[in-house]
């Protein structure tokens, strides 16, 4: 994971090559797919890009928003691979939480190689938090709890057991002295949104998210955020909100934000994506997107962003393999 932080802290920004040239395909049916129920941070993704992407012209008409939840992204990933693999109109979201489960191999008979990576729109810093009414002010707090009765708390996220969401859990765990990882309890759900609203339901104690996701719910007064999983604190909204590093726990969560297409896609077709997500990065309506909602710079394209997301999985595959959670 250390590239991917590495990049989200020093502001990568790589030249996005925009240019002007007229492409000879264009899509007839735009569509974007959200590998989870609406609320999450995938979500967010297909719907906040595809509006500017909409309202710059850079699509015909709009940008069809579709969720396909399940397995941590895995249903729409082997949807897109096995039924529209050659679809020139389709973008699917996806993030350091789908690196997750291609590195731990769980989209079975699936790899990164089969689909292509078009691009980062940036990077979207991790959150621990509580209901509002919870009982836990700070993040060491919730983990001195931990330590004393790991049974008590159990942590919900938007992604499968061992995906990112899952990770940051056990990341700030590890950093808090908990030495049996194993015991910290995480409950998976379809969706950023679908977790907060078991975590106001009182069916868990804790939601580890992005900030992106968890911006609406912090909005409504609905949730505090214990700690941000970020190296300083960000910017605007949550700036008033400390980071674990702070409170004496030095873990960091970058969560990447971009797009996948189909492994079949023409030539054409992918360059005509590529140029339309670079040409949104660029715009002044993403970066105010961005500051908005907390999003860190991270401008990776074409070749560079599929060598981006190959070292994101061969370095979640380390870390995973040592906390245990694959061989």
């Amino acid at each position: 994971m250390k590239k991917l932080i590495t990049a989200a802290l020093a502001g990568l920004v790589v030249a996005a090559g925009m240019t002007t040239t007229a492409f000879a395909f264009e899509p007839s049916n735009p569509e974007c797919i959200a590998p989870a129920a609406p609320g999450g941070g995938w979500d967010f993704t297909c719907r906040q890009v595809g509006k500017v992407m909409q309202d710059l012209k850079l699509v015909p008409g709009t940008v069809q928003v579709t969720n396909i939840a399940g397995g941590g992204g895995g249903v729409a990933y082997a949807e897109v691979v096995n039924k529209r693999n050659d679809d020139n109109n389709l973008i699917v979201a996806a993030s350091s939480a789908t690196a997750a489960r291609l590195g731990q191999g769980a989209f079975p008979g699936n790899t990164m190689d089969q689909v292509r990576w078009i691009g980062s729109i940036g990077a979207d810093y991790g959150v621990i938090a509580v209901s509002k009414d919870s009982p836990y002010k700070t993040l060491p707090d919730l983990m001195d709890k931990l330590k004393e009765d790991p049974s008590s708390i159990s942590f919900a996220g938007g992604s499968a057991v061992g995906g990112w969401d899952h990770l940051k859990v056990l990341k700030a765990a590890r950093a808090a002295g908990i030495k049996d990882l194993r015991q910290v309890k995480y409950v998976p759900f379809d969706g950023g949104g679908e977790a907060v609203t078991q975590l106001l339901a009182g069916s868990v104690q804790a939601f580890s998210g992005d900030a992106s996701e968890a911006k609406g719910f912090v909005d409504s007064g609905d949730i505090k955020v214990l700690a941000v999983l970020a190296p300083e604190r960000l910017e605007g909204s949550f700036s008033s909100f400390p980071t674990a590093k702070e409170q004496g726990l030095d873990v960091i969560g970058a969560n990447w934000r971009g797009f996948y297409a189909p492994g079949k896609m023409s030539d054409e077709a992918y360059q005509y994506w590529v140029d339309a997500v670079n040409k949104t990065y660029a715009s002044d309506e993403w970066k105010d997107i961005m500051k908005k909602n907390g999003l860190a710079p991270l401008d990776l394209s074409g070749d560079k962003f599929q060598s981006f997301v190959a070292d994101s999985v061969s370095e979640i595959k380390t870390l995973s393999q040592q906390i245990g959670l694959i061989q």
